[in-house]
C-alpha cells in the first residue's frame, strides 16, 4: 500500500511540474518534497488506525483482567444447620433443618406456626435448639389432661416447663426431684453443674453429672428437654 501511495504521489508531482514549466533538478526536489509529505500524511493515517487498534485491545485486556478479579473473590461461609423434630399443635409436625443456634419459635415457624388449641403457656420459646432435640407444643386441653392424671392417682405433678417436659436448664429442685430416680441430692448436682460449667445443650449433657449414668438417664429421657 505505501509503494502505491509513493508512486501516486510522484506522479502528481511531475504532472503539475510539468503544468507551471518546473523541470530539471526542480522537477527532482520538488518531487522528493511532496513524496515526503505524502508519506508523512499516510504515516499518520496508518498510525493513528494503529493506535486505535491497539487502545482497544487495551481496553479489553482491562474488562477481562477486572471480571477476573471480581470473581475470585472468597465464598461466603456456609452456614452450619441442626436437624429438630417438631410435633404437637403446630401446623405442619415434623423434622425440619434450621441454622444452629435458633430457637424453639423458630422451629416452630418452620413448622408452619401454631395451630389452634395450642397452649405455649409452659413452653419455653427462647430456648436454645439443640441438634436431634424435638420440640413438642401441647394443647390447653393435653395439660389438663395431665394435671388432672397427676392429681387423680396421688403422684407429684409433672413440671411442663418444656411442652409437658422437665426442662433441665431453668427447672427448680422441686422440679426436678419429679423425675424418676432423682433426689435432693441429684438434682442439687444437677444444679451446680449447671452453673459452673453452663447450661446444658442437649438432654444428653446430663450424663456428666455425677450420679447419672446411662440406666438412670434411659429412665427420664424422655420427660426431660433443653
Amino acid at each position: 500500500m505505501a509503494q502505491v501511495a509513493k508512486k501516486g504521489a510522484l506522479v502528481r508531482a511531475r504532472r503539475l511540474a510539468r503544468r507551471y514549466g518546473v523541470t530539471g533538478r526542480a522537477v527532482g526536489a520538488g518531487v522528493l518534497c511532496v513524496a515526503a509529505v505524502a508519506l508523512a500524511v499516510l504515516g499518520i493515517v496508518l498510525g493513528g488506525s494503529a493506535s486505535g487498534v491497539e487502545l482497544e485491545r487495551g481496553g479489553e485486556a482491562v474488562e477481562a483482567s477486572v471480571g477476573t478479579e471480581s470473581g475470585s473473590g472468597p465464598a461466603a461461609p456456609e452456614e452450619k444447620t441442626i436437624w429438630v423434630h417438631v410435633d404437637g399443635a403446630v401446623a405442619v409436625p415434623g423434622v425440619y433443618r434450621i441454622p444452629e443456634g435458633a430457637r424453639v419459635n423458630d422451629a416452630v415457624t418452620a413448622a408452619g406456626g401454631l395451630s389452634e388449641g395450642a397452649d405455649t403457656s409452659t413452653v419455653n420459646l427462647a430456648s436454645v435448639v439443640a441438634d436431634g432435640s424435638k420440640v413438642h407444643i401441647p394443647t390447653g386441653e393435653e395439660l389438663q389432661a395431665s394435671a388432672a392424671g397427676d392429681s387423680g392417682n396421688g403422684s407429684q405433678k409433672v413440671s411442663t416447663t418444656g411442652g409437658g417436659l422437665v426442662n433441665i436448664n431453668p427447672a427448680t429442685s422441686e422440679e426436678l426431684q419429679t423425675l424418676s430416680g432423682v433426689g435432693e441430692a441429684t438434682a442439687a448436682a444437677i444444679i451446680e453443674d449447671r452453673e459452673s460449667n453452663g447450661l446444658f445443650s442437649s438432654p444428653e449433657d446430663l450424663m456428666r453429672v455425677s450420679g447419672i449414668g446411662e440406666k438412670k438417664f434411659a429412665k427420664i429421657r424422655e420427660h426431660i428437654c433443653v
